[in-house]
């Protein structure tokens, strides 16, 4: 037996011969590990970019599951079966979705109903506001800033912009591809939610088998992490949402603005992006004011329940059920919305949160990874 032979075996009980030491596993390489991570990258991107149109039922089934796990796994520590759970969840969120509609339903109907009948009126408004601000800026600067032809035009295309924004938001309504879109919407998110409710755990377990055992203690904290994070920003938001929407919906309803409705919960839906639902909802709410009031006691009532319930989100609703908990800036959640809209539509909004969400905890882990490095630590040369 050679010394190299000797080297790797060890006596074998009960005799005096030697058994063969196995030899180590393979080590991964840094270039493997690259390019797994590319790959998969790469094959996120190509799913989307190829599934994106069919995509959107199953993105919003996980989101619903996600949502929904803390309270099936309630029911379950309270002896149900995770399927019964699943179901009498699935059961009571379309309960609620249709009872929302079955009572919202007339009266948005009669709200839009009103709005493309006072189009014209609004229009016609535009125009006269638009011409007597032209009217009083070429007084102020002169005919060589502001001439009529200028004057004319700027108030010719004011009114007809309002035209053209209901008839491209009634084309939006009323194509096919959209009508499919809310089909498969109403359809199969509530089977596919249904299933992966029900399979959640396994889901999990599975995709945590899957874990590289080098890295698997790691990416299971990051893990945890983004769900601490993202589980306040979701539940946090929706509630926020929510409370927003029935606020400035029955306010404005009954100061009796017109369109006061669809304005109030256009404002507290669009709130889950920062600013944009503030910003819209003021400003359509308020140029609706203007047309529809005669005196400015009624301008300044709308602006007052504006203010209110500007007051009640900055100082007591997002600090109740968001706070500090939620790690995501505002700037960084506007730019992951647009920017997941721009390049894969629905599914992309859908998916922007959670991928900024994951972003933003890697950046502060690998961050305190450098800060602890020696490539930030390293003395300066004397």
């Amino acid at each position: 037996m050679t010394p190299a032979d000797q080297d790797n075996s060890v006596p074998a009980e009960g005799s005096s011969g030697y058994l063969p030491v196995p030899p180590p596993p393979p080590q991964a390489t840094r270039l493997q590990r690259a390019a797994l991570i590319i790959g998969l990258l790469i094959g996120f991107w190509l799913t989307l970019q190829l599934f994106g149109s069919v995509l959107a039922p199953f993105v919003a089934a996980g989101v619903l599951a996600y949502a929904l796990d803390p309270a099936i796994r309630s029911l379950h520590r309270l002896g149900l079966s995770r399927g019964l759970a699943a179901g009498l969840m699935i059961i009571a969120v379309l309960l609620g979705v249709l009872l929302f509609a079955l009572l919202l339903y007339p009266l948005v109907i009669v709200q839009v109903s009103l709005l493309v009948t006072r189009i014209p009126h609004y229009a016609t408004l535009v125009q006269d506001w638009s011409k007597h601000m032209l009217s009083h800026l070429q007084e102020q600067f002169g005919p060589e800033v502001v001439n009529d032809k200028i004057r004319d035009l700027v108030a010719g295309q004011a009114g007809s912009m309002l035209s053209i924004l209901l008839s491209t938001f009634t084309g939006l309504i009323g194509s096919g591809f959209a009508i499919f879109n809310l089909l498969s919407l109403a359809v199969v998110t509530p089977v596919a939610g249904f299933y992966l409710l029900r399979d959640w755990p396994r889901i999990v377990r599975m995709i945590d088998s899957w874990l590289p055992y080098r890295y698997r203690d790691v990416i299971r904290a990051q893990a945890r992490e983004v769900d601490r994070v993202l589980s306040a920003w979701v539940r946090g938001q929706a509630l926020c949402c929510l409370f927003l929407a029935l606020y400035y919906a029955t306010t404005l309803t009954i100061a009796g603005l017109d369109l006061g409705l669809i304005v109030g919960l256009m404002a507290g839906v669009l709130s889950f992006i920062p600013y944009v639902g503030t910003i819209t909802g003021g400003v359509t709410a308020i140029g609706l004011a203007m047309a529809t009031y005669t005196h400015w006691s009624g301008v300044l009532m709308i602006v007052g329940i504006l203010i209110v319930g500007q007051t009640l989100e900055g100082y007591v609703i997002y600090p109740r059920f968001l706070g500090d908990r939620v790690e995501l800036p505002a700037v960084w959640v506007i730019f992951a919305l647009f920017a997941g809209g721009a390049a894969f539509g629905f599914v992309g909004v859908m998916l922007a949160v959670p991928v900024a969400a994951t972003i933003g905890v890697l950046a502060r882990f690998w961050l305190r990874r450098y800060l602890a490095s020696p490539l930030y630590l390293d003395p300066p040369a004397t």
